[in-house]
């Protein structure tokens, strides 16, 4: 090898091996750059103290520098009974003071997330926050929850108490648990459940690591989406205090305000205020949140965690730590300590810890700040308290919404500085009165901290959401929008209507395309269009007072729908004008089809369709009418499809057949609109004469008259449109003695406006020239059902796929009324007319048997009336009839001018399923007495009565299934268990069938919050065998002995006089009625009834009756056990 070649050889290698270290490196980059991308913040939802049930309320509360500390309510613990200013008295609280949900957790809309009410009263309602505080979180970033199913979605969870497992235990011991009683008090389960219910296959972890809990997660959360174990990540928090035990023990430890201010920073601090609530923010990475056009609230720049190790004591806040995991989270994001302008702190309020923590961040952020420009430092939790468990996500969205409105919130209760606190050398500042803090050169950006008691802390680098470009104006708009609205029942349809009544002025293009796209749509429906906002909202109103329908009878799974093509004479001058100026989508298909036909047609479609009101049209001649019926009906075919709406049959009437084989994957469009245009040239080439009539008469009197006529050969039957609607064609002679022949016999007939008699005789000769055509076409199977013209039924691929029988369809009937009743057979009942008007619908309900199934036929477009007026009434009514559109589709011609905006969430329609003693516990008198029934529990014997007497005591949660009865929120004795009681009465006296009669109930037996009553069932003989009763009740602490009449009747042995009709349900017929939103109406009506009440198990109404299945529920069977 000579030099030259081995120099060659050299820079081969040395260009090759560049070439690789350049690729290396680029790889390298990528991954640096995956593992430090910013994480946008795209959604959040919240549950906080004092009403802060929503990001918007939360925010109110913060800009009004609410404290939303109370009280102790009465329902969490008796308040008196644990508190004892003494802080070292055991087995007390020396605070008496919380800060706590504005409402009880003990309701939960079970169903909707499709838990049992036995497992749901089991669950730990941290869970049940969760799920719904997740859900909205997802809605809040216009997200179907339901559509990330199967998807890499990880959830991170911070959760660290456990006070409602801790509360059966203590009431109940290991006797009252249950098959759910693991999962529901189980930890993991709070995130577990979450993946289980949405169906998601990211990383599901649950984190304790006590105070700090959700902070972590979220950090979790974000090394989860930059790692790619994640596409999406929900994390945030929880932390309900539902018993005194935890108050107990941190007043052991001395770290709770006595007063119940949580005084940060302040010379007066004191320790905290527990708090409860639930966070959870929804993740994405920048770029592919950017790339979906998510809204984005804010970016997490950067994250950390560490742990104090051996530190000065286990709970003891550890400055060094705190201030390293600070710079850690600033090393990640790649920014300095002077780019941040805010900490939300901790802040404990603890005369140790805030010392502590301003110390160590002003080791990282003083040399980077001024007196002048000082860095604002704040805790939200002088406003809600100390969520422990959900603390640092309730910081964090603290901070996204002060960057969303341009506002630092006010510290509370900051008065005097705390004077460990070396204030005069730290260029710091406590916010005491709200600050603006606006977008401007300088982004904004944040750190919130969270430290837990066991040493390890977290803190997460916030900045403020990039600028996003207004949406450019869309070229084209729709004049008319549509909102589809749904539930899991009616009247939580209505709720959420009443909701969106009260949502402020926003785009109205806007708020309909994040509603239909970014929720998950049920089967309790309604859809409205509007063309503007105030329009919208009247319609909502009227929906929320049920003055309009809500559909609430969809069928299971995905309805089936027929396409139905519109043959000659549905055309019109300028039709579907507004929607080819309106609709890309559209337009483009027209413009293809105009493309394609120019070599066929002069002058162009498009010139044909709009050309200038007043001119005459060519429309109404053949040759032109057929492509042009053709492309608009192909293009309209191709618009419905774009929205999700999938024909499974098509059917054509005519030259309707040809648009439907070539939607059916016959033919492709180019040979589609060739052989369409060949046919109409053809046609109308021939000899202008002929006539076509309508005839009112069955098929076989038709072919009778024409088989009689005169010239039989000069007639055909050109169309079967219904069982009495026969179309005859051929020479207008025969046609005419044929008519006054039929006429005489009383038969009616209608002339047709048409320019040649289509489908007779006088189409032979051009069949051979048009079989050549149609020969020169590409066949291919069927990909969907194609009804067929010749035959009535459902074509083979052998039918469509050879010239001859193109040949046949023009010279033959139209067997229009065959293939309806074949499609009714077949089960389909769902019809769209794909036309420039509805001309086959009123033939198909003609045709439509009697007695079974009615069908719903809907059109595309109607002239003289805005097309996208009809479209989107069809649209609307087939959204409505449970079909599942993709509302996706439906805007993607719009998509890039529209933007994601705030909407209400979900209504959840909650019942009350919270854990009870089981009445044998509840009272140790009841372990000491034979208890004769659950309502009897004893006979009274003494020689001074006279009559039989039986006595109980009840109360509102006692037996434990009464609490399932309520009116107006107060517990009410079930009128059946007046009967009840009554028979186990006289069942005691002796055997035999027994029969109440003549009863009254008299008086509602009402039980108190907090009272016991007793109740006596008196027995009385009178004549014939027969015993009267009465019940009676008094308060257990009435001294003046006043008893109340309830119920009284009459008992005889014997027979029931009557037995009850079987009711056959199947044969009932009526209108379907959802049991739950039966259920949910009386609730609206003040009558709540719990599991054990809810007996009604299916239902249907007719006009003056009502039927239901009903089945005893499980826990009325394990309450009278």
């Amino acid at each position: 090898m000579n030099n030259t070649s081995e120099q060659l050889d050299r820079r081969a290698l040395l260009q090759n091996a560049l070439v690789a270290l350049e690729e290396m490196q680029a790889k390298l980059d990528a991954s640096e750059q995956a593992r430090r991308e910013p994480i946008a913040i795209i959604g959040l939802s919240c549950r906080f103290p004092r009403g802060a049930n929503s990001p918007e309320e939360f925010w109110q509360l913060l800009r009004d520098n609410v404290d939303a500390v109370t009280e102790v309510p009465p329902e969490r613990w008796n308040a008196d009974e644990y508190y004892d200013a003494n802080p070292d008295a055991m087995g007390k609280m020396y605070t008496r003071h919380g800060a706590f949900l504005d409402a009880f957790p003990d309701k939960f809309d079970a169903a909707f997330f499709g838990i049992s009410p036995r497992e749901a009263i089991t669950m730990d309602p941290q869970h049940r926050l969760l799920l719904e505080v997740s859900w909205e979180a997802l809605e809040n970033a216009g997200m179907s929850p339901n559509s990330l199913a199967g998807s890499q979605t990880g959830v991170f969870v911070g959760m660290c108490t456990n006070d409602y497992s801790q509360m059966q235990a203590r009431l109940g011991g290991v006797e009252i648990m249950d098959t759910y009683s693991g999962s529901g008090a189980a930890h993991s389960i709070a995130a577990g459940r979450i993946s289980y219910t949405l169906g998601l296959h990211g990383p599901c972890v649950t984190v304790d690591t006590a105070c700090s809990s959700s902070l972590v997660s979220i950090h979790l959360a974000v090394q989860s989406l930059r790692l790619g174990e994640s596409a999406l990540a929900l994390a945030g928090g929880v932390n309900l205090t539902l018993g005194p035990d935890g108050a107990i023990a941190t007043s052991r430890g001395r770290m709770l305000s006595a007063d119940g201010h949580c005084k940060t920073f302040d010379a007066l601090a004191n320790g905290y205020v527990r708090g409860e609530g639930c966070g959870v923010v929804v993740l994405k990475r920048l770029s592919d949140a950017l790339a979906a056009g998510d809204t984005i609230l804010a970016l997490v720049r950067g994250s950390a965690i560490n742990q104090d190790g051996r530190s000065n004591g286990l709970t003891a806040p550890h400055g060094p730590s705190q201030e390293a995991v600070i710079r850690a989270a600033l090393a990640d994001a790649k920014l300095e300590p002077g780019d941040v302008n805010y900490i939300e702190a901790h802040g404990t309020g603890t005369s140790l810890g805030d010392p502590i923590e301003v110390n160590a961040i002003g080791a990282v952020m003083a040399d980077s700040h001024s007196f002048e420009n000082p860095l604002m430092i704040g805790a939200v939790k002088s406003n809600i308290g100390h969520l422990e468990g959900a603390a640092g996500v309730a910081g964090l969205i603290k901070i996204v919404l002060a960057m969303q409105n341009g506002v630092i919130p006010s510290n509370l209760h900051f008065h005097n500085p705390n004077p460990l606190i070396p204030w005069d050398e730290l260029p710091v500042k406590i916010p005491t009165q709200n600050l603006s803090w606006p977008a401007g050169d300088k982004k904004r950006v944040a750190g919130v901290s969270s430290f837990g008691f066991s040493g390890t802390n977290a803190h997460l680098i916030i900045e403020e959401a990039p600028m996003r470009e207004k949406p450019p104006a869309p070229p084209v708009e729709r004049p008319l929008h549509l909102l589809a609205l749904s539930a899991k029942g009616e009247a939580a349809t209505r709720d959420l209507a009443r909701q969106f009544v009260e949502t402020p002025n926003i785009s109205l293009a806007d708020l309909c395309y994040t509603a239909n796209t970014g929720r998950s749509h049920f089967s309790s429906r309604v859809a409205l269009t509007a063309n503007t906002t105030e329009q919208l909202r009247e319609k909502l109103a009227a929906v929320a007072d049920g003055k309009m329908p809500v559909n609430t009878t969809v069928a299971k799974g995905q309805p089936r729908v027929a396409f139905l093509f519109t043959g000659q004479g549905s055309q019109y001058a300028g039709m579907a004008r507004q929607l080819y100026e309106t609709q890309p989508s559209f337009r483009k298909t027209l413009d293809k089809c105009d493309e394609l036909l120019r070599p066929y047609l002069n002058p162009s479609l498009l010139s044909l369709l709009f050309s200038p009101t007043g001119s005459p049209s060519l429309l109404d001649q053949t040759a032109y009418t057929q492509p042009a019926l053709f492309a608009v009906e192909y293009a309209l075919a191709e618009l419905w499809r774009s929205w999700g709406v999938e024909p499974t049959v098509v059917l054509g009437h005519s030259v309707g057949e040809y648009v439907a084989a070539c939607v059916a994957g016959v033919f492709s469009l180019e040979d589609g609109l060739r052989l369409i245009a060949e046919r109409g040239r053809l046609m109308g080439a021939l000899p202008a004469g002929g006539e076509m009539v309508a005839v009112f008469a069955d098929e076989a009197r038709v072919t009778k008259a024409i088989a009689t006529a005169p010239a039989p050969e000069a007639v055909s039957i050109a169309a079967i449109n219904g069982l009495a609607n026969v179309v005859i064609s051929g020479a207008g002679q025969a046609i005419q003695t044929i008519v006054e022949k039929l006429k005489a016999e009383g038969v009616k007939s209608k002339r047709l406006v048409v320019s040649h008699a289509f489908h007779s005789p006088l189409m032979e000769p051009i069949l051979d020239e048009f079989e050549q055509v149609a020969a020169g076409v590409s066949f291919a199977t069927p990909q969907i059902g194609v009804m067929s013209n010749v035959t009535g039924q459902m074509a083979t691929a052998d039918d469509l796929t050879n010239a001859d029988y193109w040949r046949r369809h023009v010279r033959g009937a139209v067997r229009f009324a065959d293939s309806i009743l074949a499609l009714q057979q077949q089960g389909y009942d769902l019809f769209i007319e794909i036309g420039p008007k509805p001309t086959l619908m009123s033939m198909g309900q003609q045709c439509w048997p009697g007695g079974g199934q009615p069908a719903t036929w809907l059109p595309s477009l109607r002239e003289g009336r805005d097309d996208w007026q009809s479209l989107l009434d069809s649209l609307g009514a087939l959204y409505m009839q449970g079909l599942n559109v993709d509302w996706a589709g439906f805007d993607a011609d719009y998509a890039p001018a529209r933007s994601k905006v705030t909407l209400p969430t979900y209504p959840f329609q909650r019942a009350r399923y919270w854990f009870t003693l089981p009445e044998s516990r509840r009272d140790d008198r009841a372990r000491d007495r034979k208890v004769l029934h659950p309502l009897l529990h004893g006979r009274l014997r003494s020689p001074a009565l006279k009559e039989t007497v039986f006595e109980s005591e009840f109360s509102a949660d006692w037996p434990s299934f009464l609490k399932d009865h309520q009116i107006y929120e107060t517990v009410i004795f079930p009128g059946t268990g007046y009967l009840e009681m009554a028979l186990a009465a006289a069942s005691q006296l002796g055997p035999g069938p027994l029969v109440l009669e003549s009863v009254s109930i008299l008086n509602p037996f009402m039980l108190p919050e907090g009272e016991t009553r007793v109740a006596q069932v008196v027995l009385s003989p009178v004549e014939d065998g027969r015993a009267s009763f009465k019940i009676l009740s008094l308060e257990v602490e009435d001294s003046t002995d006043s008893w109340k009449l309830h119920a009284t009747g009459e008992i005889r042995v014997g027979e029931a006089q009557t037995a009850l009709k079987k009711i056959d349900l199947a044969e009932v017929g009526g209108e379907a009625v959802d049991a739950g939103d039966y259920y949910r109406s009386l609730s609206e009506l003040g009558v709540e009834y719990g599991p054990t009440f809810q007996g009604v198990k299916k239902l249907w109404r007719g006009e003056a009756a009502a039927w239901g299945e009903i089945r005893l529920a499980p826990e009325a069977g394990e309450a009278s056990s």
